[in-house]
């Protein structure tokens, strides 16, 4: 039995108590937490144990990313002054003429991103299959194996081209029947359904202005019927919502709830512009949010209503969205976003440091149907978990650990571990070459401009 010992830190566990040790340890042994609490660890368990020294850090569960689009870091930089609907006019064109080996390469150099800035779980929705692309879902797979993160990916979908009415080009979309098929071979050949799963698959076709009724209500059948989760974007601009007045006459909530898909089963991307009964609807039904407040803010989308989500219990978790509309890329700088945002919209006291840590972690186990395995530091959960360096010059006196993680610069990383497994030591990703990765995808961004 492997196992590894992280002591002398400040240990924050996320668990329903906020429990939190500000000397404290984690006893990880295959893969798993089998000790938290103060002070050292029982003398029992350090035979033959690494043993990590967290002299001035904090530990947390790994961060939790709900939404994602990994194709986009090949498109970075791109339309930096549009809004949704604009930026995607113009960038659809381009994210036509991808490919699966574009695609990897591209995801892996997101994931190392994410790993580097404490993302222990990424959820990508993956939305974009152009005729003869090859295979871009097991691409993505592949990247996450070799970055050595947990991956939720999304078999997405558009089957409503610009000649139907839709907002993506015909070029881009899929048949209906196609992206059904797609989606359940998908689910059938990557999805991991059991509890230590590196893999897991969702049906997420991509939005109400780009997907048909037919293929949203039969996305939702099928989902059920492989007991797979649903994901798709909802009400995240005032374009979106004009949009849904004018062609369903109803609003975006209105609308996906008439086609099925409000449940606890679901998670929907974004929610900037959720109203009061729209939030009682998610709440009654357990539907989660992935709030991305840094692209939100990229594409001057608004500010969710996040504080009224939660007090209303609705699951909310912290996503990046697409790299080409938040081009850090980084889940850990989410966090403080988080918060400035929510008091932005409504007070000081509407977000604490604590409550977007939760969010990213905890918050995100809930979207994604995971609680049981991840998002805390408690024995018996999988071991993933961040160790962030608070003591060097940019945190230094900073009162509170959690202040200098959730208000400060986003610390380095001691270490990174995802299933007890070292993915990053000293701010340096040890399972790939970043440096391979960045040319790769330095070289992919260029071929894919080119095709255009």
């Amino acid at each position: 039995m492997t196992r590894t010992i992280i002591e002398n830190a400040h240990v924050v566990t996320v668990d329903e108590r906020g429990t939190e040790y500000p000397d404290g340890h984690v006893v990880v042994a295959d893969g798993r937490i089998v000790s938290v609490g103060p002070g050292r660890a029982d003398q029992a368990l350090r035979t033959d144990a690494e043993v990590v020294d967290g002299r001035g850090c904090l530990v947390t569960p790994g961060l939790i990313n709900t939404h994602h689009h990994l194709y986009q870091w090949l498109t970075r930089g791109y339309a930096q002054d549009s809004i949704l609907f604009d930026w995607l006019t113009a960038l659809y064109p381009l994210w036509s003429r991808i490919d699966a080996d574009l695609t990897g390469t591209a995801a892996a150099g997101a994931m190392a991103v994410l790993a580097r800035s404490g993302c222990t779980t990424v959820g990508d929705h993956h939305y974009v299959f152009p005729r003869g692309g090859g295979d871009i879902v097991g691409s993505i797979v592949d990247a996450a194996s070799t970055v050595g993160v947990r991956l939720h990916a999304t078999r997405g979908s558009m089957d409503l081209g610009a000649s139907q009415g839709g907002l993506p080009p015909d070029s881009a979309v899929e048949t209906t029947v196609a992206a059904l098929a797609a989606s359940q071979e998908a689910v059938e050949r990557y999805h991991d359904p059991s509890p230590d799963a590196m893999v897991r698959i969702a049906i997420a076709p991509c939005s109400p202005f780009s997907v048909t009724a037919d293929l949203l209500r039969e996305a939702g059948v099928l989902a059920r019927s492989l007991d797979v989760r649903l994901h798709t974007h909802a009400s995240e601009t005032v374009e979106e919502d004009a949009y849904c007045a004018e062609h369903f006459g109803r609003t975006p909530t209105q609308y996906l709830e008439d086609l099925g898909w409000l449940g606890d089963d679901v998670w929907m991307a974004h929610g900037v512009h959720l109203d009061e009964p729209a939030i009682a609807r998610y709440a009654a039904t357990g539907t989660g949010v992935a709030h991305c407040p840094s692209s939100n803010a990229r594409l001057a989308a608004g500010i969710a209503p996040v504080r009224a989500l939660l007090d209303a219990g609705v699951p909310v978790g912290l996503g990046v969205d697409g790299a080409a509309s938040n081009e850090s890329g980084q889940l850990g700088v989410e966090i403080r976003e988080a918060v400035l945002m929510a008091r932005l919209r409504t007070g000081s006291e509407s977000m604490s440091a604590r409550d977007a840590l939760r969010i990213a972690t905890m918050g995100g186990a809930r979207v994604l149907g995971r609680h049981h395995e991840i998002g805390s530091l408690e024995p018996g959960k999988l071991a993933d978990i961040a160790v962030w360096q608070v003591d060097r010059v940019e945190h230094a006196g900073i009162l509170d650990p959690v202040a200098a993680l959730g208000l400060g610069a986003l610390p380095p990383l001691k270490r990174l571990y995802v299933g007890g497994r070292t993915v990053v030591s000293d701010a340096t990703l040890v399972t790939a070459d970043e440096t391979r990765l960045a040319r790769a995808v330095a070289a992919a961004s260029v071929s894919l401009a080119e095709r255009l």
